[in-house]
């Protein structure tokens, strides 16, 4: 049976040196690193992910702020909030929670968020920096997967990861960080879609194989290399409501050599990921003045 890459108990095992941190920092300077999220509508999702978001700030000493906006915002209303949270200097991180309401450009919204206070990495200067191997913030699922392995002892180096999914948010960033000329990175990455041809196949050569494209169950046993890590990044819905992955675990388990589960794997390694970059950016802010 594989070794189960239990998430959560990392997790909480990283929050509490991230709280150590953030003590320090205050003690040094008299303020908390602070986020700020904005959710906009009342999705069930999102809300749920803000709040366990905020909770977690709070057991590590991160002061964190919530701006609800109702589903009809408009984009400028909201373009005018991000404008006001750059400039707020309480305000270290921001968080704007995806996804947004149709009449809103996303795109648009991710770009007005200052750069130093990107701490979900997803904008375009952030992402450009991590691609010339220059990051200032790694976008936290990816790195997140990053931690998990290495923190669980497994090789990086010289290994074959394949990605499936190519997302701004999961595959591309993670392909990016596992390409760096860095400890834990230096892997050969391939990086497969929709449109890759013989996926399966693809997919029996990883030494690494993270599946992130949101389709339940959609790695079979067959699909991988005995001996191979599956790190299984999907989060979808069961028809009992039951959360899964995009990984069929239960006959995949007797494969791998070692896998995430869901929940409980990659979801609260995101969540910590936020917080260490929130430090991060707090860090960057006010000993770099």
């Amino acid at each position: 049976m594989a070794k189960i890459l239990d998430g959560k108990k990392l997790a909480q095992t990283m929050q509490a040196e991230i709280a150590a941190k953030a003590a320090a920092f205050f003690a040094k300077h008299h303020m908390k690193p602070g986020l700020a999220a904005v959710l906009v509508g009342d999705d069930p999702g999102s809300q749920i992910y803000v709040k366990n978001k905020r909770l977690a700030c709070q057991k590590a000493g991160i002061d964190s702020w919530l701006n609800a906006l109702s589903a009809n915002t408009s984009q400028v209303q909201l373009l005018d909030l991000v404008m006001q949270l750059n400039l707020d200097p309480k305000v270290h991180g921001i968080l704007v929670q995806l996804p947004l309401p149709k009449q809103i450009d996303e795109n648009a919204v991710i770009r007005a968020v200052s750069p130093a206070k990107d701490v979900d990495g997803f904008g375009p200067e952030n992402l450009g920096l991590l691609v010339t191997g220059q990051p200032r913030f790694y976008p936290c699922t990816p790195l997140g997967v990053q931690q998990l392995l290495l923190r669980n002892g497994i090789e990086i180096e010289g290994r074959h990861v394949v990605i499936v999914g190519r997302s701004n948010i999961v595959g591309k960033p993670l392909a990016l960080i596992l390409m760096q000329k860095a400890v834990g990175a230096n892997a050969t990455v391939t990086v497969c879609h929709s449109k890759s041809r013989d996926l399966a196949d693809i997919m029996r050569r990883a030494d690494i194989l993270v599946v992130a494209i949101g389709q339940t169950h959609f790695l079979k046993a067959d699909m991988v290399k005995p001996g191979a890590v599956v790190v299984d990044v999907g989060m979808n819905r069961l028809p009992d409501g039951k959360p899964t992955g995009d990984v069929d675990f239960q006959a995949v388990e007797k494969v791998a050599s070692a896998i995430t589960p869901v929940p409980g794997g990659v979801g609260p390694m995101t969540i910590t990921m936020l917080l260490h970059n929130t430090l991060r950016s707090a860090r960057l802010m006010v000993e770099n003045e």
